[in-house]
């Protein structure tokens, strides 16, 4: 068994005293442990789940640098600034038993620059030893069985130290197969295929976190992690053309994957206000190799390919604020941050139709380079106008140095937001905001790359900018009282130098900018507890988001989507705890349609019909443990994908097109809980 090892402290922000003042706090929409006990939790994370009408937002690590607060959860009154550190995993190390409360905010009333909307700060402390721990097991069709899977967490503290240790073992299954039929130019039937895919991963963990807050007020946070990722993939195909030879062929993926991540930070006291200092270091490793094995059956020919690619990436961060309160309801906050990132990339490839085994060992590394030194820096202004009435606005810059071979290249971009929260009454808000982003290289599109399965090569493309856009959203807030809660965000984009495909040399193609784009939805959360309608221990959760978009096709110059853009993303679940027993059951559905992917010779689409469900049963006291089965995939979801291939280009005559169905069958889950 493979350990990633991870020390995830979760970096604290400036300010955390003030953040959370008395007032606020008495303003804040207060849950207490009491008010989750139908759902027996054994975490944080538990807890914040069942949060009514509210959603836990995804942060994106991927991107460079700290910048200002992202997500919408706080512990302690303090962001998550570490990058390995996930709400959700950090939420998760937090035993049930510790959560003092809960308190829903709206994120433009805390003078923490970034934060907007609804933001859950989760209130607790340890006392003596505490953990957690989680254990799944899980079966699919064709698969071998996972019995592996193992996460817990253990806390505590010593005066003004306390830690926390965590272990997980997580491993991945997936399958499917199915048939792909091949059609022509004039689409007719040319070849039938008999597929079957599966994957095979696992990601290993040891966790912990240190921070000390000794009596002065200070506050210092040391984290550390260490990951390790393998991940095999096999795809076999039976070729049955309807004239000619049948083909065997054999696809292969593996990976096997490492980063590691240090950082700390140290806040105090200094003049009118608090000081914050801020270092980290990640370093990624990733090799990986595809393999491709085709011939004829009757031996008359065959084909060999093989890629190998290894990715180095490394960020240096150091970051300073210092946020202060000249008098009562307003805030200031200065921040500083230098970074300076790498990614090293070496590939080789070879492609050999005259049945020579493919040795990729002997072949010379094509080694590309690319470096960032990136500073930006900020001012941020926080006002509570009214007792309804607070604004928040901040205006920095970012500057970007990046090189890559004899490229030089600098931008200068201003970005900034301002955002605005009303109570318009006890169980109504609204709050508003527009920014202006600048958005990130991703450092990959510098990197000539290859898929061998599908025989797409991409050219690296030094000469794209960074994109950069205006935001601007509203959200509605309302509390239905005993009947949940809803929240309602509609939201818009303007996009400058947006990152598409565009044509590289004379047939090639790879990543590069387009004129403009625009993109807008709405995004709706709502929970209905159904218990005052008679129904009692019932609870309906709806997620919802439609998004539109359109950006100019670089080729045709019709109006199309963003490639690969969300346009229907829903999750909705129903539950049902059976008053006075410890039995729950319930039956949840997710469904998420994107935009096609548009290449200069070709148009894929890809389905998932009709959607993926599970439905479960759970015992809150096995023992003193929380015991759940699942049942997964019961609308027997297919996944739908068609390639469209073009000569020479799109513009062009059809070539030919793949049009593939594969079924991946139930999985059944079961999970066991426990906390002390």
């Amino acid at each position: 068994m493979t350990l990633k090892i991870v020390f995830a402290a979760a970096m604290a922000v400036v300010t955390a005293d003030s953040a959370f003042s008395q007032s606020q706090s008495e303003s804040a929409q207060t849950y207490t442990p009491a008010d989750f006990d139908q759902f027996a939790p054994r975490t944080a994370l538990d807890m914040v789940v069942r949060v009514p009408g509210f959603r836990l937002e995804n942060v994106d690590n991927n991107n460079r640098g700290l910048g200002q607060a992202s997500g919408n959860v706080l512990i302690n009154g303090q962001r998550l600034s570490g990058k390995s550190n996930s709400p959700r995993d950090a939420l998760g190390r937090i035993p049930a038993t510790n959560v003092e409360r809960i308190e829903l905010l709206d994120g433009a009333t805390l003078d923490i620059p970034g934060l907007s909307g609804q933001v859950v700060n989760v209130v607790a402390k340890s006392s003596g030893i505490s953990g957690a721990w989680t254990y799944r097991a899980r079966w699919r069709e064709d698969l071998p069985p996972a019995y592996d899977w193992i996460e817990g967490s253990l806390s505590g503290e010593n005066g003004a130290l306390s830690w926390t240790l965590g272990i997980e073992n997580e491993t991945f299954r997936g399958g499917a197969s199915g048939q792909e039929r091949v059609l022509d130019g004039q689409r007719a039937l040319t070849e039938t295929r008999n597929e079957s895919v599966n994957f095979i991963g696992a990601l290993t963990s040891l966790s912990g976190s240190l921070e000390w807050t000794p009596a002065n007020g200070d506050i210092a946070n040391l984290n550390a992690d260490l990951n390790q990722y393998d991940a095999f993939e096999r795809e076999t195909s039976v070729r049955m053309p309807i004239d000619g030879v049948d083909r065997r062929r054999l696809f292969r993926f593996a990976e096997d994957e490492w980063n590691t991540e240090v950082g700390g930070d140290y806040e105090r006291g200094v003049g009118p206000g608090r000081l914050k200092a801020i270092g980290l270091y990640r370093f990624e490793h990733s090799p990986f190799t595809n393999t491709l094995f085709e011939g004829a059956v009757d031996g008359s020919s065959s084909l060999n390919a093989g890629f190998e690619q290894t990715i180095d990436e490394s960020e240096s961060i150091l970051r300073t604020e210092y946020g202060w309160s000249p008098k009562d309801g307003t805030d200031w906050q200065v921040a500083l941050e230098g970074a300076f990132n790498t990614l090293e990339a070496e590939t080789r490839s070879q492609f050999l139709d005259d049945g020579t085994p493919v040795d990729l060992s002997e072949l010379p590394f094509d080694r590309t380079r690319v470096e960032e030194r990136r500073m930006e820096g900020s001012a941020t202004w926080s006002k509570t106008l009214t007792e309804r009435l607070s604004v928040q606005a901040s205006l920095g810059a970012e500057y970007s140095e990046l090189s890559s071979g004899d490229l030089l290249r600098e931008f200068t971009r201003p970005k900034g937001f301002l955002s605005a929260t009303w109570a318009q009454d006890e169980d109504t808000t609204w709050t508003a905001r527009i920014e202006r982003e600048v958005g990130q290289l991703n450092f990959f599109d510098f990197v000539s790359s290859a898929n061998i399965n599908i025989e797409t090569e991409d050219r690296g493309n030094p000469d794209i900018v960074p994109q950069q856009s205006w935001l601007g959203e509203i959200e509605y807030e309302r509390d239905l009282g005993d009947f949940g809660a809803a929240t309602v965000r509609a939201y818009g984009s303007l996009i400058e130098d947006v990152v598409d495909r565009i044509p590289i040399g004379e047939t090639g193609e790879g990543p590069g900018n387009l004129d403009s784009a625009t993109q807008y939805g709405i995004d709706i959360d709502t929970t209905f507890e159904l218990g005052p309608l008679g129904l009692d221990g019932m609870r309906w959760d709806v997620q919802l988001e439609l998004r539109q978009s359109s950006i100019d096709d670089p080729l045709t110059g019709e109006s199309r989507r963003i490639n690969e853009d969300l346009v229907l993303g829903l999750f909705t679940e129903f539950r049902h705890d059976i008053p006075n027993t410890d039995w729950a059951w319930g039956i949840a559905l997710e469904r998420f349609d994107r935009a096609p992917v548009f290449r200069l010779d070709q148009r894929q689409y890809f389905e998932a019909r009709p959607g993926f469900g599970f439905g479960f049963i759970e015992h809150k006291d096995v023992y003193g443990l929380t015991a759940t089965v699942f049942l997964a995939n019961l609308f027997d979801q297919d996944d739908q994908f068609t390639r469209e291939v073009f000569t020479p280009r799109r513009t062009g005559d059809l070539l030919f097109v793949e049009d593939r169905t594969r079924n991946f069958g139930p999985i059944l889950t079961f999970r066991l809980k426990g906390s002390f």
